[in-house]
């Protein structure tokens, strides 16, 4: 026990792995809802812990005259929600410069280049903005000479709404900066029981050697989420949640679970293996779309102890967009061949957690027999939980303690990763934006892999339009439509649904 304490503290003590070099951060969509709610946010409490050199400095970009004054209370407000002090606070806003450009007027570039000045920190440009204006903005920068040779530039998700605008903005933005400076973020790649995958996987023979259709019967990816619309009306309803969540989130986790080992832990090497992962895929094309996947949209229900609207009222008017996706997938591999991966996401369900289900595969005979109070022996499962309360957890069979008749019942190992270390976890945008400064590209996705998941999605929207046009409707507060349970249990399985959350 002592040793784990000690280990504890030396964790607290730890340095960061590298330390960040002094730099600018230019942010474009300022006054959006993400660089509100979640980029101040991160950037303040690296701030707060000290890992932000003291001359570096963050550069929000603004397109109304109102918000170069505004935006600071806003900030200011956001932090103090988050639990800063007002000293941090100002702390953090001391390094705040807001700046006026319209992104698509190249003219109004010269205030960001004069606030910049010539100054060698590293230069790193994210773009929490729709994807039309990646293109323009990219250009922009370029034309204006505000670019340098340590220039980074960050692409918020969704790339493109297919792969031919994807390319189209990789292409473009190729022709500006090399991809050794082009980082593509996914903020679920950031999380910390994410990378652990790795970890878990590679440095572990238990699970190693199970890690594969020998043992493993199938997988579950589910990422589940209990708000609606917000603020992403205009958006959402343009891409849907195949293109919000599947074609980045969910494929990302898939790739992590799924890779080949790495020869070494790099960026590039990693990567490799992913794209493996997705060129993998069997494709879903045509009317396939009926029988492997399932398309839904949340009615009115109750959400949070709450009655709440059905999408087609928070949007005002009706639509065929979906709001919940499950797809039953397959790898075309020498080690994944027959388990079926089953995808799972939507709004409006009855709990937010995300999580990967590993059901392995059961003993193939049982010894105990009548003698056992225990009517099955349910199969191993592994959970690794990203959200809330992440962590791992087991699921064995166990003999209940006592005398009497043998009773075995299914129980839990469970480590979390608060209880376990005792220390806090980085947000993972706090991570990504600091390994951005570093320049470390390995929790960033390549052009390729955005492009190969774009190349298994597009057969999927081109089959919904022809073959599957309406999504089936749920109610606020489910999980999901009916058919979605028809998808898995038509194979004698069920979804592993977790229990009321704490």
């Amino acid at each position: 026990m002592d040793a784990v304490a000690d280990h504890v503290v030396k964790l607290e003590a730890a340095p960061e792995r590298t330390p960040v070099p002094p730099f600018d951060l230019v942010i474009f969509g300022a006054s959006g809802d993400l660089a509100l709610r979640k980029l101040f946010p991160a950037l303040a409490q690296r701030n707060q812990e000290g890992v932000l050199p003291e001359e570096s400095r963050i550069l929000a970009m603004v397109r109304k005259s109102e918000d170069v004054a505004g935006l600071p209370g806003e900030i200011s407000r956001k932090l103090a929600e988050e639990g800063l002090s007002p000293a941090r606070i100002e702390a953090f806003l001391r390094r705040l410069s807001v700046v006026q450009v319209d992104a698509l007027k190249p003219e109004t570039y010269a205030g960001l280049r004069q606030e910049l000045g010539d100054s060698e920190r590293v230069r790193s440009f994210y773009l929490s903005t729709p994807p039309d204006l990646f293109i323009p903005i990219c250009e922009n920068l370029a034309s204006a000479g505000i670019l340098t040779p340590t220039s980074r530039v960050i692409l918020e998700k969704p790339l493109g709404r297919d792969l031919a605008s994807a390319r189209e903005i990789n292409d473009a933005v190729a022709r500006i900066l090399p991809e050794s400076r082009t980082y593509r973020i996914d903020h679920y790649l950031g999380k910390e029981t994410v990378q652990n995958l790795l970890v878990l996987r590679f440095a572990n023979t238990l699970f190693e050697r199970s890690w594969s259709s020998r043992d493993i019967d199938n997988v579950q990816i589910t990422v589940a989420e209990t708000v609606g619309l917000e603020s992403r009306a205009g958006y959402y309803d343009k891409a849907g949640h195949l293109r919000d969540m599947v074609q980045n989130h969910v494929l990302q986790l898939l790739c992590l679970f799924a890779i080949e080992p790495p020869n070494l832990l790099e960026a590039d090497a990693v990567r490799d293996e992913k794209v493996r992962v997705l060129k993998a895929l069997k494709p879903i094309v045509g009317p396939d779309v009926l029988r492997a996947t399932v398309r839904g949209q949340y009615g009115q229900g109750v959400s949070g102890g709450a009655r709440v609207h059905g999408y087609a009222e928070e949007l005002g008017h009706a639509s065929n967009t979906e709001t919940f996706v499950a797809i039953r997938c397959e790898l075309e591999t020498w080690r994944w061949a027959g388990v079926p991966i089953y995808l799972r996401t939507g709004k409006r369900m009855a709990q937010r957690y995300s999580e990967i289900a590993v059901t392995f595969k059961p003993v193939p005979h049982s010894i105990f027999g009548s003698a056992a109070d225990c009517g099955r022996l349910d199969a191993n499962r592994l959970i690794i939980r990203l959200q809330p309360n992440d962590g791992v957890q087991m699921q064995l069979m166990m003999k209940v303690p006592g005398s009497g008749k043998l009773k075995i019942v299914p129980r839990q190992l469970d480590l979390r990763y608060d209880t376990a270390f005792g220390v806090r976890s980085p947000d993972a945008y706090e991570r990504l934006l600091t390994d951005v400064i570093r320049g470390d590209q390995t929790l960033f996705m390549r052009r390729d892999e955005v492009e190969q998941a774009w190349a298994w999605i597009d057969p999927i929207i081109a089959g919904w339009q022809e073959y599957y046009p309406q999504p089936h409707r749920y109610a606020a507060g489910s999980w999901g439509p009916s058919q979605a349970i028809g998808l898995i249990e038509r194979e004698g399985r069920s979804w592993a649904d977790p229990e009321l959350m704490e």
